[in-house]
C-alpha cells in the first residue's frame, strides 16, 4: 500500500496529471412525489370487476452543478384509469449527483442518459411500487427500462427535427 502512495506522490511531484477516468454516485433522493386517488371509493369497485389501464411516462434532464458534478433527474409519471375515472396519478422525480472526472466529451452525454438512470432505476421503481401499494392499489412493477434505446430514439428524433428544419430554410 505505500508503495502505490510513494507511486501517486511522484506523479504529483513530478507535475502530470492523473488522466484516469473516475466515476462516482456522490448521491440519489427523492426530489419530487406525488400521489393522487382522486375518487377512491368508485375507483375501487370499478377495478374490481375491470383492469385499469396504465399510462406511464420516463423523461430525463441532466445539468452540471458543479466541477464535474451533474444532477440527473429520472422522472417517472403512472396514470391508472377504470373507463374514463382516474383511478390514480404517481409521479416521482428521482435524482442523482454523479461525478464524472476525465470523462471523454463524447461519452459524457450518453453516460448521463444511459448510465447515470440505469442506476437510479431500481431504486425509482420500488417507490413508485410503494406508494401505489400504500395508496390502496397493488403495487406497480414497472418493467425494465433500455435507457440505450430510448437515447438512440431521442437521437433520432432529434436528427429528424433538424433535417426538417433544414429542408424549410432551403425550400
Amino acid at each position: 500500500m505505500s508503495d502505490e502512495t510513494e507511486n501517486t506522490n511522484v506523479d504529483a511531484a513530478a507535475g502530470t496529471e492523473n488522466t484516469e477516468v473516475q466515476i462516482a454516485i456522490l448521491g440519489q433522493y427523492i426530489k419530487d412525489l406525488s400521489f393522487e386517488n382522486p375518487t377512491p371509493a368508485q375507483t375501487l369497485q370499478k377495478l374490481s370487476q375491470e383492469k385499469p389501464s396504465m399510462d406511464i411516462n420516463v423523461n430525463l434532464n441532466a445539468r452540471g452543478v458543479g466541477e464535474d458534478v451533474y444532477e440527473v433527474d429520472l422522472k417517472i409519471t403512472a396514470t391508472a384509469k377504470a373507463g374514463e375515472d382516474t383511478a390514480f396519478v404517481s409521479e416521482l422525480v428521482y435524482s442523482g449527483l454523479f461525478a464524472a472526472k476525465n470523462l471523454p466529451e463524447n461519452t459524457l452525454q450518453p453516460f448521463l442518459m444511459i448510465e447515470a438512470p440505469r442506476q437510479l432505476f431500481p431504486f425509482a421503481r420500488r417507490i413508485i411500487s410503494d406508494v401505489t401499494r400504500d395508496g390502496g392499489f397493488p403495487p406497480l412493477m414497472l418493467e425494465p427500462i433500455d435507457f440505450a434505446a430510448l437515447y438512440q430514439q431521442q437521437i433520432q428524433q432529434a436528427q429528424a427535427q433538424q433535417a426538417a428544419e433544414n429542408d424549410v430554410i432551403v425550400n
